[in-house]
This record gives structure tokens, C-alpha cells and sequence, in this order.
């Protein structure tokens, strides 16, 4: 469990608390590039990490995210013109470029003009990976560009995409990392049931983690014993710090690869009560059918989310849509679409769960590292320190599964194919 004070200093991210300064010191994903597609395009509002912002994509194809509130009169700059390199604000034409300078005071008479010395609050961003992101931290210790191994492949093998969890970001984030859940919450029961993956996870109920500490976080397996086959389902994860879960490719039914695929989420703070969840996937071998892209089978699709709210049809206002027919006869939830799934369970815990009267065992030791890795992550940078996972090393970091010999199990069995270049 963890103390009530300890999960308010996890669990709070506005400007100035001590998880809201540690966040701060990484890049943060904050826009699929298509939502910024077009030069002098619309402005789309942004959210993150407490601060009410607005992107745009100037003339020259620059990405700028400033502050919503024109420093004047403090209006939506949401309301703004894209205009020649600059969005001006409405209510008296002021214009700011993508650092936030003020380029131009129209309603001042050329004697009083005063625009040298304003400035709003405005973030860097780097487009990659079909995904526009920011630093939100001081501009001297802005760390090396996020080079996820899925933003370096071409657009036929990567998609991305997002959805809104109406719940603290810690709570997606450890329920990303909690792996045993997936032989319960994602099971599909009835006729059919042991057909590949699903097969393995309804077989192997009880798993044994396996957690070594990393530079940018942590890797880690779970390791199911599958009764009467004399095997191991191993499935390998990476935690980067300080909200990225790297989660393992896909086995077919025969237990080979079907596709080099590797998926993985940033859970990124919106508020304190709210989080975009980031979908990312990938493939190292053949380009990704459209189907795949567009994520029907997590609940990402566009059957499930908005694609201009990113807002989910399957929320706690509607039960999540739980159908207790497909309950006793189809999967383990009645609730279709796994990342949906996923979703609900951590949603219904509330806004944010009071971790203090929890009961954790053996399969939770990755959240209990996670928790004391932020904990010390926040305390090292509230002493002036270097969190963790600014350097390069995830780069190269991959999760893999396998079906192994019974002997076979735990990081040693598949600690040499975790990383780039290894098969």
C-alpha cells in the first residue's frame, strides 16, 4: 500500500507540484500531427499537465504551443487568426509567433507600442512519429528528442492514437503495467476460447515477475506456467520513465510470429482527474493492414472514440456498456474491446484511488517499483538532481513474447531479443 501522503505527491501534476515538475522534465506527446495537418489551419485547444493551451501550424510549417489566455485581456486565444506566422487574438489584433513573442500591437499608436516586451508562456515541440511533441520544463535541461523506436519506422508500419480515461493518470499507467490482469480482464471464455494468445493467458493464471531496474525505468517479465504442456508463456515488458509502457508483440496459434508488432501507451496527465491515454504500435516486418490501424480489436477505433474529442463511447455514464449476456457467454467482462476494458476497471475506481487501503502481492511487484522509481524521481528533482530516462538508452528498447521449455522463464530467458537489433 502506499501512504495518503506519498499517493497525493504521485498523483498531482499541475504547475509547480513535485509530479508536475517531474513530468515537466520530459517530452510529452501532445497532438496527432493530422490535428495541426495544414498551414494556417484551425487552433486546437490543448490540455495537459493542469495548463489550458493552444496549438497552431504557423506559414512556415512551424508547430506552436503558447498559452490559451492573450496576455492582454487574458481572452481564448482558441478564438485566434493563423495568419502570416503568427496567431493574433481577436479582441484587439495583438499577435504572437511560436515562441510566444509578441509581433505586432495594431491598437497602440506607434509611440506607445509596447510588444518587445511582451512575451506568453510557449512550449518547443518536434513533429515525429506522426505526433507532435512538447517540453514543458526549463529550456537549459531539455533532454535528448523522444526517438521511441515506433517513431523511427515508416507510415505504413506505425500508427498512433488517443482517448480520454476519466480518471488519474497513475491509474491507467499502473493498470498498463500490471501484466496478470490480462489472463483475467481480457479472457474470452466459451467456444473458442483457446485460440492463441487468449488461449495462453486463460491457461496460465498465476504468473511470476520478474523486475530488473534500467537507466530509463525498468524491464520485466511474467512468466505463466501453462499445466500439463511443460511450458512457459513469457511475456516481456519496458517501463521508461516517467509514464511508457513497451508491451510484447503477438504470437499465432501456432506459437510463431505472425508479425514483428510492438505496441505500447503514454499515460499523459491531463489534470489531476483526467489523462490521455497514447496507443502506439508498430511493425518490424510487414506494412500494417488498415484493420490494424485502425485498432478495432483494443476499442481505440473510430467505433469507439470520437476522432475529434478523442472522447470514448464506452464510459462510466453509460456503464461502459457492459452487456451481462456477453458475460456468462463471450468474455471475462461483457465489455467489448480491450483497451476499453482496460478503461472501465480503472475508471470505476474513481477519480483517484486512495492506494493506502489496497492489499498488493508477488504479481504487483512492478507497481510497487514503479511507485518507490517516481517517488525518488520526484525527490531528485525537487534536491536539483537528473531523474531517470533522459538519456537515449530506450531508444532501442523492444517487448517480446514466447512460448519456452518449462526450465525457461523470468528476464534471462528473453532479456537478449529486449532490444533493438536483436530477433
Amino acid at each position: 500500500m502506499l501512504s495518503v501522503a506519498d499517493n497525493e505527491k504521485l498523483t498531482k501534476v499541475g504547475p509547480g507540484t513535485p509530479m508536475g515538475n517531474l513530468m515537466r522534465r520530459y517530452w510529452q506527446p501532445v497532438l496527432l500531427a493530422r490535428e495541426v495537418a495544414d498551414n494556417d489551419g484551425d487552433p486546437i485547444r490543448v490540455r495537459i499537465l493542469g495548463e489550458e493551451l493552444v496549438a497552431f501550424r504557423d506559414t512556415s510549417g512551424r508547430v506552436g504551443l503558447i498559452s490559451e489566455w492573450c496576455p492582454h485581456r487574458l481572452t481564448s486565444m482558441f478564438l485566434g487568426r493563423n495568419e502570416e506566422d503568427g496567431l493574433r487574438c481577436v479582441y484587439h489584433g495583438w499577435k504572437f509567433d511560436v515562441t510566444g513573442s509578441c509581433v505586432d500591437m495594431p491598437n497602440e499608436p506607434e509611440e506607445f507600442d509596447f510588444k518587445h516586451k511582451v512575451k506568453m508562456i510557449a512550449y518547443p515541440t518536434e513533429e515525429m512519429g506522426g505526433v507532435i511533441w512538447a517540453y514543458m520544463g526549463p529550456a537549459e535541461l531539455k533532454p535528448v528528442l523522444p526517438k521511441f523506436e515506433f517513431t523511427q519506422q515508416p507510415e505504413s508500419h506505425r500508427g498512433a492514437s488517443k482517448v480520454i480515461e476519466e480518471c488519474n493518470w497513475l491509474q491507467g499507467l499502473e493498470g498498463g503495467i500490471d501484466s496478470i490482469h490480462s489472463s483475467f480482464l481480457h479472457r474470452k471464455i466459451g467456444e473458442g476460447k483457446g485460440i492463441g494468445l487468449d488461449g495462453l493467458r486463460a491457461e496460465g493464471l498465476a504468473g511470476k515477475l520478474d523486475v530488473e531496474p534500467t537507466d530509463y525505468g525498468y524491464r520485466y517479465t511474467n512468466s505463466r506456467g501453462l499445466p500439463g504442456k511443460g511450458q512457459n508463456y513469457v511475456r516481456g515488458y519496458h517501463f521508461v520513465m516517467p509514464h511508457i509502457q513497451v508491451r510484447a508483440a503477438q504470437l499465432n496459434n501456432n506459437g510463431d510470429w505472425y508479425k514483428f508488432k510492438i505496441a505500447g501507451h503514454h499515460w499523459v496527465p491531463i489534470d489531476d482527474h483526467t489523462t490521455m491515454v497514447w496507443n502506439w504500435f508498430y511493425s518490424l516486418d510487414e506494412a500494417l493492414t488498415q484493420d490494424e490501424k485502425d485498432e478495432e480489436i483494443s476499442g481505440n477505433g473510430p467505433a469507439y472514440v470520437d476522432p475529434v474529442t478523442f472522447r470514448a463511447a464506452v464510459n462510466p455514464r453509460n456503464n461502459w456498456l457492459i452487456d451481462r449476456d456477453m458475460q456468462r457467454k463471450e468474455n471475462f467482462t461483457g465489455i467489448q474491446g480491450v483497451n476499453a476494458q482496460d478503461r472501465a476497471v480503472q475508471e470505476a475506481m474513481g477519480p483517484i484511488v486512495n492506494r493506502s487501503k489496497e492489499h498488493l502481492g508477488q504479481t504487483d511487484r512492478a507497481v510497487i517499483m514503479t511507485r518507490r522509481m517516481l517517488l525518488k524521481a520526484v525527490d531528485t528533482v525537487a534536491d536539483g538532481g537528473t531523474p531517470p530516462g533522459l538519456g537515449e538508452s530506450y531508444y532501442a528498447v523492444r517487448a517480446i513474447e514466447d512460448v519456452l521449455p518449462e526450465e525457461d522463464f523470468g528476464l534471462d530467458a528473453l532479456s537478449e531479443r529486449m532490444f533493438a537489433g536483436a530477433r
